[in-house]
């Protein structure tokens, strides 16, 4: 059995996973992806302060990106970087790849994980799409990101009487008591995406109570819906029927979303099916080593080996 490092890379949080040729999965946590840094350098530091905590001597570093570019995907520049753990080979994959193995395994339909952001993928029996996960700037529709934007933008409107009052003035209160100052303060915060997704939960909470959080949560499982059908439409073929979708991340766990998801789902894609997902991108980056080579997601895999 090969020895896997495997690196599920996020914005919150990434979760790393020590499997061994005999050994027990180990499983541990770290701070997310800093954005406005050098990717490849902070999946190298991870990688090297796991193999001295565990002792382990992977055979292989593999990682699921949040937002994975071309010019960050250089699965060469990574295992030269951890050459000292004993690692032999490098991969690298855009966490929409990770989340749908761990989702759905080696089958055809659509996996939209959403949480600090947002992204789907759809698997055909011949092609591959990818919807959204284009950053909080020009996407991630219906994410953490959103939903939280959404609900600060609620509060200022409602401040300034350009819209209607809500429950979630009281929430952003408690995090920046003098609204007219919160923008200038969040601005300057380093952490200011996941402080504005940090919102999502109170808007998912307040919505059996409050109308502007119900609509925000109604609205984002619109976009969230429309990002699954734009996958599958993607990857249709003539004869396609019983796709599966699998909905995971954070954000799903909002019964209100993830119930009017499921509905507007059926309306656009009839004959669509839910599934519960396998496992999570964790899981499904610790199995890219053993992905045949043939296997279409391979294609938009970065591997080095050495």
């Amino acid at each position: 059995m090969t020895a896997v490092l495997a690196i599920d890379a996020g914005q919150t949080g990434m979760k790393v996973r020590v499997r061994g040729a005999s050994e027990p999965d180990v499983d541990l946590l770290f701070p997310g992806i800093r954005t406005h840094e050098p990717l490849l350098p902070q999946l190298a530091a991870v990688a090297l302060q796991v193999a001295e905590q565990t002792g382990a001597h992977p055979d292989v570093v593999a990682a699921g990106v949040s937002g994975l570019t071309d010019r960050e995907s250089d699965a060469g520049q990574l295992l030269s970087l951890v050459r000292s753990t004993g690692a032999r080979e490098a991969m690298l994959a855009h966490d929409s790849i990770t989340s749908f193995l761990g989702a759905l395994g080696d089958v055809s339909g659509a996996v939209v994980a959403a949480g600090t952001g947002v992204v789907a993928l759809g698997v055909g029996r011949r092609s591959v799409a990818r919807v959204d996960g284009w950053g909080n700037i020009m996407g991630d529709a219906g994410s953490g990101y959103w939903i939280g934007r959404e609900a600060l933008d609620a509060v200022m409107r409602a401040h300034d009487g350009r819209g209607g009052p809500t429950a979630l003035t009281d929430v952003v209160r408690e995090r920046w008591p003098d609204l007219e100052s919160a923008y200038i303060e969040l601005q300057a915060a380093a952490d200011r995406v996941r402080l504005v997704a940090s919102f999502a939960q109170p808007v998912s909470e307040l919505a059996a109570t409050d109308a502007i959080a119900a609509d925000i949560c109604r609205r984002a499982a619109g976009e969230l819906a429309t990002t699954a059908t734009a996958a599958l439409t993607r990857t249709a073929e003539a004869g396609d029927r019983d796709r599966a979708v699998c909905a995971i991340g954070g954000i799903f766990s909002s019964t209100i979303i993830r119930n009017r998801f499921a509905e507007l789902l059926h309306e656009s894609v009839p004959g669509v099916h839910l599934e519960s997902p396998r496992g999570t991108g964790l899981d499904g980056t610790a199995a890219l080593p053993s992905l045949a080579p043939a296997h279409a997601l391979l294609a938009r895999v970065s591997v080095a080996q050495g």
